[in-house]
């Protein structure tokens, strides 16, 4: 508890390791918290819990509680996931699809993600992952980055066409994106323009310093 107590001063480092798919992974004690970073940027909890319960927050605690099947794409630390269940009280079934197993393992020894009720975590490529589920979801949260960088696949047809197949009629996408260049902002104007009028689509902008959030909600 000591490094705790201290890292209200100054951030403490207690693990940190290589990966082929992340890069850089630190675990780290900051402001009394545990978070995970990657070499850039926060994975989980810290900054990005914010950004994802804000996210939240405009889709509804409540409205959310009433679900029955979420599909989390990207779990990095499980930050979301204890969201949905410790503060939101989300009694239904959580998946949560996560590419680097050096990721869940730390996941699970550090924030206790495989002690989560309800949720069962999925060692698989997203893409390859929505290709194949036969589940239909009530929201479903894209969190997807390899450090800063966000895969290419996110932002193409064939994707959003197969994530807004899965999703339930009232359905919400909850999709973090982040922004650090003109072309990143272009990028998603594109995005916002996939959807038609079966679909409200909301876009924030600065939830934190580089990022925006989409909330889609699917209405017929």
């Amino acid at each position: 508890m000591f490094k705790r107590f201290l890292s209200y001063f100054i951030p403490i480092n207690i693990y940190k390791r290589n990966s082929g798919i992340s890069t850089t992974l630190e675990v780290t004690w900051n402001n009394g918290q545990l978070v995970l970073d990657s070499k850039r940027t926060n994975y989980s909890y810290g900054s990005l819990q914010r950004i994802l319960r804000k996210g939240l927050q405009y889709i509804g605690f409540e409205r959310i509680r009433a679900f029955e099947n979420i599909l989390v794409l990207g779990v990095a630390g499980g930050s979301v996931i204890k969201t949905l269940v410790n503060e939101i009280q989300f009694k239904g079934k959580i998946t949560g699809v996560e590419l680097d197993p050096e990721v869940i393992e730390i996941a699970n020894t550090y924030f206790g993600l495989a002690d989560t009720p309800g949720a069962t975590i999925v060692n698989d490529d997203a893409f390859e992952f929505v290709l194949k589920t036969k589940e239909k979801y009530d929201l479903i949260i894209i969190d997807i980055f390899q450090d800063t960088v966000m895969p290419n696949f996110l932002f193409e047809e064939f994707f959003i066409n197969r994530i807004n197949f899965l999703l339930n009629v009232n359905g919400f996408i909850l999709f973090n994106t982040m922004t650090l260049s003109k072309k990143d902002k272009e990028r998603n104007e594109a995005y916002r323009s996939c959807f038609n009028k079966n679909y409200s689509v909301r876009m924030y902008p600065k939830v934190e310093d580089h990022n925006e959030l989409f909330t889609i909600k699917k209405l017929g």
